[in-house]
């Protein structure tokens, strides 16, 4: 065997290497599940790389490469696609072509990315609201926000809140002609965040009279305290979202000072004297049998409150909407939340749908055996259809 097909066998091996990512057993489409991995995982490396380097800040060199990604606001025969701004936050409006006597209904959405990347021009955020608009034949606002980790907590949260507030506008909503009784609000990851937070914060604004008629949440993250969850434990190197991520798009959401990540990564954040709020994500009283996974509980270790007196967004409602009182939460509007067997925010959502439900909200737990984070923005695969296609129908039936 010549030198050439030893270095070929070896590179080939490497090559197989850096591909192959263990998937579970019920995954339809395992070697495409890897490949979008692979790309992930690439980019991750290089921006990581460029951080070490100083060249760049991690989500930044992250949020370049999803950005070569982005659609213009391009319209067709179902869809009529525009950019404008609302309360001076950009936004893209999809109106349906069809003719329609009477008024429609809108879905006002916002997109995922750890509060750090993507936007409403991303292609999978931009053909998900072209096929809502057509499918539903209703009117899509999907806003975009000021990103981390330029800009972190509150402004996010305001800019999206802002953007809604304007939209649910007497004169806005008949321009549009959207039907204010039937008006929706809905987000994936870090979009189901705001959705949920905002949500919130609409039920006690004396300047807002319409009402939302539904909150739909897909794989949301809703809690900044307790980074020790059986999701996080049994996903934690899923490469898709693994811990390490998303405890640092948390702490980046806050601040760029690593110290935070780092407490976040011990669950050794949370001071003392707000311990009296760990009653509100304690996974032990609040998960289904079948979802604590043959886990044990351990109370987190508390940390100092130098954190805290430096951030205090960590532990704000509106940041971590599961910190809601149950008389806030009776409030909400009849609510969907899609959660995903293979994803560390799993058990955020179902901790979600078990204090909505003894409120009083009527709640819609539709949960994917083999789904993961991000399945829905990877339309090509089975998976995501199936999570659309359900997502699609609950919207249907109850917007």
């Amino acid at each position: 065997m010549g030198r050439k097909t030893i270095l070929l066998l070896i590179l080939g091996i490497l090559g197989a290497y850096y591909v192959y990512t263990p998937v579970p057993d019920n995954f339809e489409e395992p070697w495409k599940l890897m490949w979008v991995t692979t790309q992930l995982k690439t980019v991750g490396y290089l921006a990581l790389f460029a951080e070490l380097l100083g060249i760049n800040h991690f989500m930044s060199t992250y949020r370049f490469f999803a950005s070569l990604q982005d659609v213009p606001p391009t319209s067709d025969k179902n869809v009529t696609v525009m950019e404008t701004t609302f309360d001076n936050v950009p936004v893209r409006v999809y109106i349906p072509n069809q003719k329609s006597e009477a008024l429609r209904r809108g879905l006002f959405y916002i997109h995922g990315g750890g509060w750090a990347l993507g936007s409403a021009a991303f292609y999978t955020y931009d053909l998900l609201s072209r096929r809502t608009a057509n499918r539903l034949d209703a009117v899509v606002i999907s806003t975009n926000y000021r990103l981390a980790p330029k800009y972190h907590f509150p402004n996010q949260f305001e800019d999206v809140y802002n953007s809604l507030k304007w939209f649910l506008r007497q004169d806005v909503l008949k321009k549009y002609g959207v039907d204010p009784k039937r008006i929706g609000i809905s987000g994936d990851s870090a979009g189901g965040n705001l959705a949920a937070a905002v949500s919130q914060q609409l039920i006690d604004d004396p300047d807002v009279k319409i009402k939302l008629k539904t909150q739909s949440l897909i794989y949301p993250a809703l809690q900044t305290l307790d980074m020790d969850l059986p999701s996080y434990r049994d996903n934690a190197l899923f490469q898709i979202l693994p811990k390490s991520l998303m405890v640092r798009f948390w702490s980046e959401y806050f601040t760029t000072d690593r110290s935070l990540e780092k407490a976040m990564l011990s669950n050794q954040h949370v001071p003392v004297e707000s311990s009296h709020l760990f009653k509100f994500v304690n996974w032990s009283s609040l998960l289904p049998e079948i979802f604590k996974k043959g886990h044990f509980y351990r109370s987190p270790t508390h940390g100092t409150s130098e954190l805290f007196k430096k951030y205090p967004g960590f532990l704000d409602v509106r940041a971590a909407p599961l910190l809601a009182e149950d008389n806030k939460l009776h409030s909400l509007p009849v609510t969907y939340v899609m959660t995903c067997e293979y994803d560390v925010l799993r058990d955020d959502g179902i901790m979600f749908v078990t204090r909505l439900r003894k409120a009083g909200v009527r709640v819609t737990h539709c949960h994917f055996e083999n789904g993961f984070h991000g399945a829905m923005s990877i339309p090509e695969l089975k998976i995501g259809s199936e999570i659309e296609n359900q997502y699609l129908s609950w919207l249907n039936e109850n917007l």
